[in-house]
């Protein structure tokens, strides 16, 4: 990993305190401002009070500050650690760096004490440590199980990361994700044009028609639907049979006229949810926006955990008034094959497959059992990896760190080499992965690790495996 993640300006929208004039734009205009030209410290401390000011963090550091943060049994849970066993890697440190700067700059006690007695007080080495810490973290909360205090240590992650984003410090590969998502046309992360989607559209619907002699359609701009489905704009571009799998599904259960895609915004992925609140509010309100337009009843997301999630949490939260119920492409297949509208053949899937679950999906229990049901429905040879389900291990790519190519050696070396072994162990053939990210990064460790396996989606088997009345 690089030792300084630092970029010359960044795409947000300042709150008061940070702007040299306040900002009267509307809440959904986002401002390039100019590199700053104080010291990094200063910026720092003036980003956290903004924070603190602007948001609902206040409450929870007050409450972590007051507790032990130091008892290291996160460390037991954590697969990065477990790779290099080294103590800055252990979870609680990184959230005792930042607990440490509240105590002494934001509460009476802290302050009073560095007045009295003195103290250490915030350099600029500080700052790199600080970017360095909370960018190898995978924020993937698998210690948040074991905090016998019940410190969220990867919401301090995603803290840590927001004030380092509001002074200009942030990976490279996620500034532009968010650029391309707020001003490209589809507001997707790869900035694919309306015109090359509906290309590859057409692409799908003659494959479907090849494979499975019906006239299989994704439905396009269609007002009035009850779900309006978004997909991460990469399944549009590596993941045909991904999408496949989803039409055809919607077709085989009798909902080919009860779903759309939307062209003024397909793109599931919140790069927001990695590092920026402001950010992730803005795209939370796109999407909610687009089921507006089309008056969808509901969302549904495809196959991504961390958009899956920033739907399920965080539209109720920044939806306002043109909120939705969400739900998950899995939870919807699994709701079908329980009702018997979704036949598969038992024995579609011969070879030996494995699950993995997405962090962001899994590790609350939201989604665990769903596509298990789905699998053994139809592939007789599933196995377990150990420890799956909430105690699953980060695939090494989660908290944004899978779209960020300049660490490709420390994923495979250290974020990975947990799951790498794990994926070694269970000798499968084919492993389900329902997340982009996931996907990306799997694929990568299979590789780097010459693992005689294959990632695929959820719906790639599906796609196989349904009995077509």
């Amino acid at each position: 990993m690089r030792e300084q993640p630092v970029v010359d300006w960044i795409f947000h929208e300042p709150p008061p305190v940070i702007a040299k004039t306040p900002v009267k734009a509307p809440r959904a205009h986002y401002h390039i401002i100019d590199p700053p030209k104080e010291g990094r410290v200063a910026m720092f401390l003036r980003a956290f009070a903004a924070v603190l000011k602007y948001s609902s963090y206040k409450g929870m550091l007050d409450a972590y500050s007051r507790l032990s943060t130091g008892c290291a049994r996160c460390s037991a849970a954590c697969h990065i650690y477990r790779a290099t066993g080294d103590d800055k890697d252990i979870p609680c440190y990184r959230t005792y760096l930042l607990l440490d700067i509240y105590r002494r700059y934001f509460t009476l006690e802290g302050q009073v004490k560095s007045l009295v007695l003195g103290g250490r007080e915030l350099c600029e080495a500080d700052i790199d440590l600080l970017a360095e810490s909370f960018y190898r973290c995978n924020a993937c909360r698998r210690c948040s199980l074991e905090c016998p205090m019940g410190i969220d240590q990867g919401l301090m992650t995603h803290l840590g990361r927001y004030i380092l984003s509001e002074m200009g410090i942030v990976p490279k590969a996620l500034r532009l994700s968010t650029i391309r998502e707020m001003e490209s046309q589809t507001h997707t992360t790869t900035a694919m044009p309306a015109p090359a989607l509906e290309d590859f559209i057409v692409f799908l619907e003659k494959e479907l028609l090849r494979l499975t002699g019906r006239p299989i359609r994704f439905p396009v701009d269609e007002p009035g639907r009850e779900f309006i489905f978004f997909a991460p704009a990469s399944d549009f571009i590596m993941e045909a049979e991904t999408l496949m799998g989803h039409a055809a599904l919607m077709h085989a259960v009798g909902y080919q006229d009860r779903w759309t895609i939307g062209t003024h915004d397909c793109d599931a992925m919140n790069f927001g949810l990695y590092y920026n609140d402001w950010v992730l509010d803005h795209v939370v309100c796109q999407l909610c926006g687009e089921a507006d337009r089309l008056r969808a009843q509901k969302i549904m997301i495809g196959e991504c955990g961390h958009a899956a999630r920033t739907a399920k949490e965080f539209v109720p939260v920044f939806g306002r008034d043109l909120k939705r119920p969400a739900i998950s492409s899995i939870e919807f297949a699994a709701q079908m094959l329980q009702a018997g509208k979704l036949k598969l053949d038992p024995r579609a899937i011969q070879q030996r497959v494995t699950y993995h679950d997405p962090c962001n999906i899994a590790r609350s229990g939201w989604i665990i059992e769903q596509p298990r049901q789905l699998l053994r429905a139809m592939a007789p040879n599933f196995v377990e990896m150990t420890p799956h389900g909430r105690w699953n291990y980060c695939c090494g790519g989660g908290g944004g760190a899978a779209s960020i190519d300049e660490i490709h050696d420390y994923r495979m070396e250290i974020a990975g080499k947990v799951k790498a072994e794990q994926l070694k162990a269970t000798g499968a053939d084919l492993v389900v992965a329902p997340c982009a990210e996931c996907k990306k990064q799997l694929r990568e460790l299979v590789k780097h690790y010459s693992l005689n396996m294959e990632v695929v989606g959820l719906n790639d088997l599906l796609l196989k495996a349904i009995r077509w009345e």
